[in-house]
């Protein structure tokens, strides 16, 4: 059985059997069997290298796309601090940490005046998360704008990626589950003919209008399949009304799982499988997640 005494001794913080709820954008999570927030790059280096042989290590984000079952999550879960959430411009190239989220960064970069990154105030996530999973809104994801990025391997192992290395396609990329993202080069565009404040301000409405806000949802349920819209399909299979405990369909967007306040991971993630199995039966298309999910089911429910 691995204590906290198993770890490296570090400068950030190190907690056990912590509740992610509040940090989810669901409301409703399992725990982290570990928690490390690291200080600064160094500390989280000195962590990987030190780790007890073969605890698994999951780095999360700030949880805007992730449904963690009630069982929670063994081994290590790493959240990036404010070391992490750094910035810098020079020219048109934006420098920034990993942990800073997708609307600061489409700030920073109106601040500067560089265009061409105004859609990532639609993306709620940490940037990070975004480049892992090549989000996107509005027609752009970030593939589009990134340059390069750093990671660091669950074995403390440091590595860069250019953009067209990470092979990122639609709602994904070929960096590993338990590889951390810790710092990202996007590229702005400093002649753009059009205000960027205003596009800015469009997008933040845009999202409002069209997706459920104020409300505990994770963003899009489903990906949507090659062809389709996938809340045109939930639409089409009967599913707007469903709803399993505290879980149901947002009125706004029905490819949007919300949470009632009520719900639990285990009622979220039931009705999102229901709603799949129903489409398939239905149309015939099979609905692939976009919402990560982690953990374990917790049997004692």
């Amino acid at each position: 059985m691995i204590s906290l005494d198993d770890f490296p001794k570090v400068k950030g913080s190190l907690e056990e059997n912590v509740p992610l709820n509040k940090k989810a954008f669901f409301g409703t999570s399992g725990k982290a069997e570990f928690l490390f927030k690291p200080a600064d790059m160094d500390d989280l280096v000195f962590f990987l290298r030190g780790l007890p042989k073969g605890i698994k290590v999951t780095p999360l984000g700030m949880l805007s796309n992730v449904l963690i079952r009630s069982g929670g999550i063994d081994g290590v879960v790493i959240i990036l601090g404010d070391w992490f959430k750094k910035s810098f411009v020079e020219e048109n190239v934006l420098e920034v940490g990993a942990g800073i989220s997708c609307s600061q960064l489409s700030t920073i970069a109106m601040d500067h005046e560089l265009g061409g990154l105004e859609f990532l105030m639609g993306l709620p996530g940490s940037v990070g998360g975004a480049i892992k999973m090549n989000a996107g809104c509005f027609g752009s994801e970030i593939s589009d704008v990134l340059i390069e990025c750093e990671t660091i391997a669950s074995n403390g192992s440091v590595r860069w990626f250019k953009v067209e290395d990470i092979k990122a396609s639609y709602r994904s990329s070929a960096i590993s589950d338990d590889s951390i993202i810790t710092r990202a080069w996007f590229r702005g565009n400093q002649n753009v003919r059009y205000s960027i404040p205003k596009k800015v301000r469009e997008v933040a409405e845009m999202r409002k209008n069209t997706q459920p806000y104020g409300v505990l949802t994770c963003g899009s349920t489903f990906k949507n399949p090659t062809g389709f819209k996938a809340w045109k399909l939930i639409e089409e299979a009967g599913c707007r009304d469903i709803s399993i405990g505290g879980a149901k369909l947002s009125e706004k967007h029905c490819n949007f799982i919300v949470n009632d306040g009520t719900a639990t991971p285990e009622d979220i993630e039931n009705l999102g499988n229901q709603i799949a199995q129903k489409v398939l039966e239905k149309t015939g298309v099979k609905l692939e997640w976009e919402i990560v999910r982690l953990g374990k089911v917790n049997t004692r429910l």
